[in-house]
């Protein structure tokens, strides 16, 4: 039987996931997923804006190649857990019932949208700096507001919230604590 619990890493664009999920599979030794390594273009919908203005399902936010990596993952694993990078945390039906805890990175969205820009300038050239002026048109449009519904939805059905403005080390630290006390509590029952 496998008890490989599955710990979904969740925040808007730039909260620290990808960074967090790292960290935490390299302490625990740990596999890990990444969503934006099994995003395509058909993964959003076409209009951001609009999808947001009809309520912000978050099912219609596809990656079937995630899920039967996280499912293949689950099958042939021995680890305690297996972090993965799930910005919507259970709120997608088709990882809902994949994912035994979530924890929410609700982080500020202005730094968020700093460590965006700057993800995009560590190499800026024309490309990035289109982007970086793209991108900033549709978050004043839209964007903020998408983050937050999203984050919303989220934050109702996270079983750890982080809200400080911490270091990486801090925040995996915190993480790596409670999930050492939530295994202490599941022995003890």
């Amino acid at each position: 039987m496998n008890y490989t619990k599955i710990i979904a890493v969740s925040g808007a664009s730039g909260a620290g996931k990808s960074t967090i999920v790292r960290q935490l599979a390299e302490r625990f030794n740990s596999p890990f997923l990444l969503f934006d390594d099994y995003t395509s273009k058909d993964t959003y919908p076409d209009n951001m804006k609009v999808w947001l203005e009809s309520g912000t399902n978050v099912d219609v936010i596809t990656t079937p190649d995630f899920v039967l990596a996280l499912q293949a993952l689950m099958a042939k694993t021995n680890s305690d857990y297996i972090f993965i990078e799930e910005p919507f945390g259970r709120g997608r039906n088709t990882m809902s019932a994949l994912v035994d805890y979530v924890v929410l990175l609700d982080q500020p969205l202005e730094l968020c949208l700093a460590r965006v820009i700057k993800r995009h300038t560590k190499q800026a050239d024309v490309n990035s700096l289109n982007f970086i002026a793209n991108f900033l048109d549709k978050y004043q449009d839209h964007m903020r507001d998408v983050y937050i519904a999203t984050v919303n939805q989220v934050r109702d059905n996270s079983d750890l919230i982080i809200n400080e403005v911490a270091s990486i080390k801090h925040i995996t630290d915190v993480i790596s604590q409670w999930l050492k006390t939530i295994q202490t509590d599941k022995t003890l029952k």
